[in-house]
């Protein structure tokens, strides 16, 4: 048995946006919110189920996961496999985006439903040395969540470093999971929870199509192109950044040397003047500067 990597783009969608086997994108939720009693989710309606991307024209459509549970709580679950200017900005212009979409102009306040982010990153994001962080609005002094209904939480792949057999909650036993499932063999046997259960049968190879698989692999040469580009850049900046630095320190170094040959000739003919018995304030009107330079460079040269 051969499993795909489950941060691929058509992979993540394949298993989280299944309309027909929510059972995975349930457990995953309650396990990472720790929804537990009448918070736990039962439901749950998919924003736009999973559907092969098309090839053609050398794109592969990405969607976030969007769901909706039997509360109307909204839910945006997002994979990043990059590190990318603004995430930060984006994760709240989408997720208050959510939450303000759901009601129509006149329509009541109190009609709107808790908008909520889960962010799976392959990067770190955050100080939090937790491989979870659950963001939420708060007095700062008090603690109070003043604020429910918008929530921000980043699962950091990097930091999880958990084994097989150290894992207890079904929490570590997702994000091991979604971190390592490419290099497993075999359901591991911990595996008791049946929406996770789902997930590995879902990421099974085998039970791929060769459109699928195709698709699949077609998203990874394309991140591949995508980070030759970035790679490319960065080479090119980098070569740009040290030749203006070289130009830079070229051109101060011959100011440097200019501005010494242009006072020691000043020096010289300043001399020349003063021992040929021509008084100061005539050479300093001469040579347009002040007295004081004059007598200044007589007092050092002689």
């Amino acid at each position: 048995m051969k499993f795909v990597d489950v941060k691929n783009d058509i992979a993540f969608r394949k298993i989280f946006e299944n309309e027909n086997r929510t059972e995975s994108l349930i457990s995953f939720l309650n396990a990472i919110l720790e929804f537990k009693g009448e918070q736990r989710i039962v439901s749950v309606v998919i924003g736009d189920p999973y559907q092969l991307p098309k090839l053609r024209g050398g794109k592969v459509t990405i969607l976030d996961v969007k769901a909706t549970d039997q509360k109307d709580r909204q839910y945006i679950v997002e994979m990043q496999v990059a590190e990318k200017s603004g995430f930060a900005k984006r994760v709240l212009y989408y997720t208050s985006k959510s939450y303000v979409e759901q009601i129509e102009r006149g329509d009541f306040y109190r009609k709107l439903k808790p908008a909520i982010f889960i962010g799976i990153l392959d990067f770190e994001q955050t100080e939090n040395a937790h491989y979870i962080s659950r963001n939420q609005i708060r007095d700062i002094d008090t603690g109070e969540q003043t604020i429910k209904d918008v929530e921000f939480n980043f699962i950091e792949l990097p930091k999880f470093n958990l084994t097989e057999a150290a894992l207890t909650t079904l929490t570590e036993k997702w994000v091991y999971f979604i971190k390592n499932a490419e290099n497993i063999d075999v359901i591991p046997s911990h595996v008791d929870d049946e929406g996770l259960k789902s997930a590995y049968e879902e990421a099974n190879k085998r039970t791929w199509s060769k459109e699928e698989l195709a698709a699949y692999d077609y998203v990874y040469i394309r991140e591949e192109d995508a980070r030759a580009e970035l790679d490319a850049a960065v080479e090119k900046a980098v070569k740009v950044a040290v030749k203006k630095a070289v130009e830079i320190a070229v051109n101060e170094a011959v100011g440097v040397a200019v501005k010494d040959v242009k006072k020691t000739q000043l020096s010289t003919t300043i001399l020349g003047f003063y021992e040929n018995g021509v008084p100061v304030n005539v050479i300093a009107n001469s040579l347009k500067i002040t007295e004081e330079v004059v007598l200044a460079i007589i007092d050092e040269r002689t």
